[in-house]
């Protein structure tokens, strides 16, 4: 995907299209390096160059059909009902997806019916479940490059609440990158060829370029600030880390442009340092073959061995600590104290109740979205249900399950609103209705 920011200067003329093209080109020209998925019925269709590029990665018939401005319009479609699977297909080609849909009333004006774009799907900022894994997460990772060769970065998997920062030195990029293990990375649009080179050598990962005014210093700090509602990131130790802050202000700008709303559901901020974690370099992580073997398969693997969780969220848990080891013994030891007093006493109740939990981690992300569907709400209200059962289970505890025992409390009135508003069985989408 590449700079789909809008071009300066006069508009494009379209007068010589028919109403409906002129339309689509008028989003098209907004998403020139993006496949547009363009609403009209029960279809999403894509058009002209686009058309011709998902014939081609989806294995799907390339028609045309009618003229205009003199020309065949080429043109392909794919069903709305099962466009998840398509959506994860060219994702796994590293392609990103503007979902244009209808959002006037057919008839309410004269010409074809209002359509926009209301969200974009790229590698590195998914939230359905249906194109991610259960047990590892889309990064977004943006990089930038400082001065005295020094590097900010900043990374963030838009399912979760956390925005993490850091600084390096160029040198340590690739470890860095390797560390973070990113599904797309953001850099300039305005950086040397040296340092084009270095992030180019990821051919793995889909590069995304953005102008090279989003990667202010001096924005990304006040866009922090903004986005944890404080007044100063001395809290969070994040006050004299300016390259990362200017990677933070074109993540966060990228990330509110995809999903089209701010992220509300991002307040926590964490600063990695040198020295905090055990560092595993990717020759390291390759030869203990942590989460793949040496011949590149998932598995078996020492996380597919050790991940017997009942959760996805779990186990994205057991995988983050896998990859990334404090150096800090104490928070391993209350980990080993933890799991020591559970088995001690009801480890096999809990994980019975633990069976059948919704990804509670990715629904409240989905909520702050607004992309939830009714019947993500119902494993919710399942879920705070079992919390509160868990909660009761493990209390009286000591250690990290007294903490667990606290946090695990539902909130006040959430499971009773949903059980008055939602139907038992309701139906998949809202649009639907029956919800």
């Amino acid at each position: 995907m590449g700079n789909d920011s809008s071009n300066s200067g006069s508009p494009p003329d379209f007068s010589a299209h028919t109403p409906m093209m002129g339309q689509y080109l008028r989003i098209k020209a907004e998403y020139p390096s993006t496949l547009v998925f363009y609403r009209m019925g029960d279809f999403y269709e894509l058009f002209y160059e686009d058309a011709e590029k998902a014939a081609r990665l989806l294995d799907i018939t390339l028609t045309r059909r009618g003229m205009s401005a003199g020309e065949p319009v080429v043109m392909a479609g794919v069903p709305f009902h099962s466009v998840e699977g398509y959506l994860a297909r060219l994702i796994r080609c590293g392609e990103s997806v503007a979902i244009c849909e209808q959002v006037g009333e057919v008839g309410a004006s004269k010409g074809p019916v209002e359509r926009r774009v209301i969200r974009v799907v790229t590698p590195g900022t998914l939230t359905d479940s249906e194109l991610l894994n259960d047990k590892s997460e889309a990064v977004l990772l943006a990089v930038h490059q400082g001065t005295k060769h020094r590097v900010g970065l900043a990374w963030l998997a838009v399912t979760q609440g956390s925005l993490q920062l850091a600084e390096c030195d160029a040198d340590e990029l690739q470890d860095w990158i390797a560390r973070v293990s990113p599904s797309e990375v953001l850099h300039s649009s305005e950086v040397t060829p040296a340092f084009g080179q270095r992030l180019q050598a990821f051919r793995a990962v889909p590069v995304t370029q953005r102008p090279g005014f989003q990667f202010d210093s001096g924005l990304g700090q006040r866009k922090l600030l903004e986005q944890l509602k404080a007044a100063s990131l001395s809290a969070w130790g994040a006050e004299d880390l300016p390259h990362a802050h200017a990677a933070a202000s074109a993540l966060l700008a990228y990330a509110e442009h995809t999903q089209g709303r701010a992220l509300s559901h991002v307040q926590q901020l964490l600063v990695v340092r040198d020295g905090e974690r055990i560092e595993l370099p990717p020759a390291t992580r390759r030869n203990l073959e942590l989460v793949q073997t040496l011949r590149g398969e998932d598995s078996p693997t020492l996380f597919s061995l050790l991940d017997t969780c009942m959760t996805g969220m779990g186990s994205r848990l057991l995988r983050s600590w896998l990859l990334e080891p404090l150096r800090d013994r104490t928070v391993a030891q209350q980990r080993l104290d933890a799991i020591s007093g559970l088995r001690e006493n009801l480890w096999q109740k809990l994980r019975g109740e633990l069976k059948g939990i919704s990804d509670v981690e990715r629904v409240t992300a989905r909520i702050a979205l607004r992309q939830v569907r009714p019947r993500e709400l119902v494993g919710l209200r399942f879920a705070l249900a079992k919390s509160q059962q868990l909660s009761a289970l493990i209390q009286g505890l000591p250690g990290l399950l007294s903490n667990a025992a606290h946090d695990l409390q539902p909130p006040s009135g959430c499971a009773e609103r949903l059980a008055a508003t939602l139907r038992e069985e309701p139906a998949a989408l809202v649009r639907d209705g029956g919800a």
